[in-house]
């Protein structure tokens, strides 16, 4: 019994750091590329400020993905998601046994 929760943690455990790598080459992309936006537009064109519509949009989504990554999301988490899967295993079980 040892072993298998061992063996759980170690998973767990890879895939929060699989989580958070994938975060982070996000947030690096993110950076690097709006950098990038910035730039090409400040010299082709300055007088129109185009680098904040793909700033914004690809925020959003960086935004969303820590929230997910870091467990900021208050009703879609590990507990909600658990605590759901039994109510919905009890309401089949209990459907189960009205038809018998």
């Amino acid at each position: 019994m040892e072993i298998n929760s061992e063996q759980e943690r170690y998973y767990q455990a890879k895939k929060r750091v699989e989580e958070l790598k994938g975060f982070y080459g996000n947030l690096i992309s993110y950076i690097i590329f709006n950098t990038f936006f910035l730039v090409l537009n400040l010299l082709t064109s300055p007088d129109e400020l185009w680098f904040f519509w793909p700033l914004l949009g690809w925020g959003i989504g960086v935004l969303f993905h820590a929230m997910k990554v870091f467990d900021f999301f208050p009703f879609l988490n590990k507990n909600w998601e658990e605590r759901k899967i039994k109510e919905l295993m009890e309401k089949e079980k209990q459907n189960n046994n009205n038809f018998k």
